[in-house]
């Protein structure tokens, strides 16, 4: 069964750098108009719309940790493309913050920070997804609405330096098989995809210091690079996998086998 992608519209958090950007040349790549998030990366982001075309590609500075900015995302998104069928998660924040620290503050504050992006925002684009997913009617397998969450290899193994970022991603995950099981009746599937390091300018630092550790412990014998994860998405986001609804596709090299 084929699903005409022509017309569908995505909405991709974090989508000017990294694999976010590469998530965006990928739904475009397959018939997708695009409307993506950014924060910071104005330049990149108006870069990527030109690269793909104003006409089917378009952005917004928002932060997802801001609810009122997050109030606007959807309605923006209908008003530009007039629909919304797969959102995609990707938007999220990493910085070591390890157990041996000694200022409270900081530690506090990592966790605060992390979970207000990751999980928190995350949850509220989703919430306001859903209520414009709902009003679809159902393509050629009934799927109203396609939510794909960007978690991590932290979530599953546990992390020594950022611990607040493997719990948020695991939250995501949780969250993921709730979506799956709430909203299956509504004709909404989730899934999550999990890589592990994938050479990105989040990932830099750590690559950079810790890069040939990172290699030896990948039977792949290579770091993933964004469009490792975006072909995953995108496959995901065509609708031929939806009867699995609430899992998790590792993209990690074999680094962590679950």
């Amino acid at each position: 069964m084929t699903i005409d992608r022509q017309g569908r519209v995505a909405l991709v958090t974090g989508g000017s750098r990294g694999i976010g950007a590469e998530i965006v040349r990928s739904l475009h790549a397959i018939g997708f108009r695009v409307f993506f998030t950014y924060v910071a990366a104005a330049a990149a982001a108006d870069e990527l719309v030109a690269e793909l075309g104003h006409e089917t590609v378009a952005c917004v500075a928002c932060d997802v940790a801001e609810p009122v900015a997050v109030a606007t995302l959807v309605p923006a998104c209908l008003a530009r493309f007039g629909r919304l069928d797969v959102l995609v998660n990707n938007a999220g924040i990493f910085a070591e913050n390890p157990f041996d620290g000694d200022d409270l503050d900081a530690w506090r504050a990592g966790w605060a920070r992390t979970f207000a992006v990751n999980v928190f925002g995350l949850a509220d684009v989703t919430w306001h997804a859903l209520r414009s997913m709902r009003a679809n009617a159902g393509d050629a397998r009934g799927t109203r609405g396609r939510i794909i969450n960007v978690t991590s290899r932290a979530s599953h193994r546990g992390e020594t330096t950022f611990a607040d970022y493997g719990a948020s991603k695991a939250a995501v995950g949780n969250f993921t098989k709730s979506i799956a099981r709430g909203c299956a009746s509504d004709g909404i599937v989730a899934f999550s995809v999990a890589p592990g390091f994938i050479v990105t300018e989040m990932a830099a630092d750590a690559i950079a210091q810790h890069g040939d550790a990172i290699r030896a412990e990948i039977p792949a014998g290579r770091i993933g690079t964004p469009d490792d994860v975006a072909r995953i998405v995108a496959f995901l986001a065509a609708g031929d996998a939806d009867y699995a609804t609430g899992t998790t596709i590792d993209v990690n090299g074999a680094s962590y086998v679950r």
